[in-house]
């Protein structure tokens, strides 16, 4: 028997028992006792929870629930398994720490050598881009252990109104040009708000607040639509050149184009009056390849924009 296939069957052995010792571990295999505690001492290296207990009556213990059984992986799964947790590697902070890489590294250590190989070679041929971002993943971690275990949590937050104590329950954790993002509810403002990673100073669960059912009906797709539906809504028109809609295309807008033969179009958007300027922003980004038509104040708010910019430069 392979030494790889030995550790797996002896994965899943000491994971069906309470408590074992090396003689019985010895016997069930057929091998000496100096071999299963190389293996246990390897298996205890790789991360899986092995604790000896000491007196009459003693052996060894799995730590209960810490550890999952083993799991069969085609070689296509495999690939599919490196490249996902690859794909993370250029993100400032991630929430879940070195558990990736952790669970990267065992996984890697007992592959074929073929498929290790192919593995390799898609090292630094294939990325996900993320813009470099500096946040705490401490915080990171506790709002998604939060979310996990349905707990409130308490956190200092940074904003441009300066730095407050929030009571909050996390909807969740989503990323979006490199920055994290968790929609909560703010038990201080009793309503939904989006709080940005790189702004929470810190976080710490806060489990002596009641946690709100309709919270956790929510998911970070649909955080805030209940309270979009209610807002008033002003219709937003921009001309677009054929770079334009191109760059439309790739946003949440690409459905709102009316498309002309020559490649150019007119969005059409509803938006929450209330926002109009951060959506204004988003066409700003487009420069010329964007005419903002209606409504007058978000013509008005590039005006001022360009006027602002024309000073600078005065």
């Amino acid at each position: 028997m392979l030494k790889s296939q030995r550790l797996v069957q002896l994965i899943m052995v000491i994971n069906a028992k309470k408590s074992f010792t090396v003689p019985e571990l010895a016997e069930e295999f057929g091998l000496s006792t100096r071999t299963i505690t190389r293996d246990l001492q390897e298996l205890s290296a790789l991360g899986i929870p092995i604790y000896s207990v000491q007196g009459r009556g003693g052996g060894y213990r799995l730590l209960r629930e810490r550890m999952l059984p083993p799991i069969a992986f085609s070689e296509h799964e495999a690939v599919a398994m490196f490249f996902a947790c690859q794909s993370l590697q250029y993100y400032g902070s991630l929430p879940f720490d070195e558990g990736a890489a952790a669970a990267l590294h065992k996984f890697y250590h007992y592959l074929p050598a073929d498929v290790k190989e192919q593995i390799d070679r898609l090292k630094n041929k294939v990325a996900i881009w993320s813009p470099h971002r500096s946040m705490s993943s401490a915080c990171l971690r506790t709002i998604l252990q939060a979310v996990m275990i349905r707990s409130a949590v308490t956190i200092e937050y940074k904003s441009s109104h300066g730095i407050s104590v929030r009571d909050i329950q996390p909807v969740g954790l989503y990323s979006s040009q490199g920055y994290w993002y968790c929609p909560a509810y703010c038990f201080q403002r009793k309503a939904y708000r989006l709080f940005r990673g790189d702004r929470i100073n810190s976080a710490s669960l806060n489990l002596s607040i009641e946690c709100l059912e309709e919270v956790d009906n929510r998911s970070v797709k649909d955080w805030n639509a209940p309270e979009l539906l209610k807002m008033e809504k002003t219709a937003l028109t921009v001309n677009l050149t054929p770079n334009g809609v191109r760059a439309f295309e790739s946003s949440s807008f690409g459905d709102s184009i009316d498309y002309r033969e020559d490649g150019s179009g007119t969005a059409h958007i509803l938006v929450p009056i209330d926002n109009l300027s951060f959506f204004v922003n988003l066409i700003w980004g487009l420069g010329e390849d964007a005419e903002i038509l209606e409504p007058a104040e978000a013509v008005d708010f590039i005006k001022r924009k360009i006027e602002k910019i024309k000073n600078i430069y005065e």
